[in-house]
């Protein structure tokens, strides 16, 4: 294959340029031309400097003089425009060298959003096309301001790092964009929590397939994102057009957190379905969550170990009881839930004589979820 190299000078010529290199060869002076083209001189005069542009009926009227076709003046127009809009591009391109440098870019690349590189220019251009921007600036008003409707509820401003997070936000919503599914039913979803209970029994290896599987029939859609540097994100809740979006991160790979998390954003779900409303879970005091917030832990220790079932357990063992984790087995299938749930909340209690426990709860591989990530 033949390989033509393209000149790109970094300057645009103007077609007034054009126009009075024409204009002297025909010896005709702008008055003239003004008067010949029913034109105000002064408008000519603009156009000779290189301050104003060809406009298609100007284009017409050249044409009608100078015996040269519109679609010359009009072409040589929007190669100008074009030209200079680029060279602007560029400017913009520079100027988010810094903002550029905030991202954990190397990261990203390794997941495969963007492509690798080590120039700064192709990292800028890279992160402009992956958050659909052309302006650093626009960033700022997506994510800082909450300038769109996707977002105008949230701000990463007091994040730690509003960077890492919104790229880990939108890739999110561009793999969430990808998902066809029917509309989201209330009744739906409530009427299957109990396979995803069993899901979670079974402990399949095609856990998260499975799970995708089953809440695309209520409409909602289930995502995994790796986790990029210092974004400390559990999850997140969203609407995206007339879906609910639940984006899960791999910040905990325990069992018992992953089902927790995927059942508390269940429970934002239904229990606060305004598509105006985005929840961002992380690792918050208790003391400090929010109303919404405690709900939702509410409805998922509900589902999964609620506080009566909880007490019953804490009455029949402690860490000297013989034979524990068969103590645990039996409590976990008389609730009809997992062992490790029941593991998990001693230790989210805080429970100390039962942190040997910790090495117990099973370990989730998210290297097998990315595989359904697109599905």
């Amino acid at each position: 294959m033949t390989i033509y190299n393209t000149f790109d000078p970094d300057y645009a010529i103007h077609p007034g340029e054009t126009l009075s290199e024409k204009l002297g060869e025909i010896h005709m002076a702008s008055k003239e031309f003004a008067i010949r083209t029913g034109k105000p001189i002064k408008t000519i005069s603009e156009v000779r400097n290189c301050k104003s542009s060809i406009t298609p009926e100007m284009a017409v009227q050249f044409e009608k003089v100078l015996k040269i076709p519109a679609n010359f003046w009009l072409k040589r127009q929007a190669n100008y425009d074009e030209k200079i809009a680029k060279l602007n591009h560029k400017v913009n391109i520079s100027k988010a060298e810094q903002w550029t440098r905030k991202f954990p870019y190397a990261k990203m690349a390794k997941f495969g959003w963007i492509k690798k590189t080590r120039k700064i220019n192709e990292k800028t251009e890279e992160l402009f096309n992956f958050f659909n921007i052309s302006k650093a600036s626009s960033w700022e008003k997506i994510y800082l301001k909450g300038k769109l409707p996707v977002y105008f509820r949230l701000s990463l401003k007091h994040q730690k790092n509003p960077y890492a997070l919104s790229a880990w936000l939108e890739k999110g919503e561009k793999t969430a964009r990808k998902i066809q599914i029917p509309k989201y039913n209330k009744k739906n979803l409530m009427s299957i929590l109990p396979n995803l209970k069993r899901i979670m029994l079974l402990n399949t290896n095609n856990l998260f397939s499975e799970i995708q599987s089953i809440c695309k029939n209520a409409g909602v859609k289930i995502i995994f994102t790796p986790l990029l540097p210092q974004t400390a994100i559990n999850g997140v809740v969203r609407w995206i057009d007339n879906n609910p979006i639940i984006q899960i991160s791999d910040r905990y790979k325990r069992y018992d957190m992953f089902w927790f998390s995927l059942f508390h954003e269940i429970g934002h779900i239904i229990l606060h379905g305004n598509k105006k409303n985005i929840f961002l879970e992380n690792t918050k005091n208790p003391v400090t969550k929010n109303i919404k917030e405690k709900e939702a832990d509410e409805f998922a220790k509900k589902h999964l170990l609620n506080d009566k079932q909880y007490n019953e357990l804490k009455k029949q063992i402690n860490n000297k009881t013989k034979n524990i984790l068969q103590k645990i087995d039996y409590f976990a299938n008389k609730f009809n839930t997992h062992r490790d749930i029941l593991i998990g909340r001693l230790l989210y209690e805080k429970e100390t004589l039962y942190y040997f426990l910790r090495k117990k709860i099973n370990r989730i591989d998210f290297s097998k979820f990315i595989d359904h990530e697109n599905n």
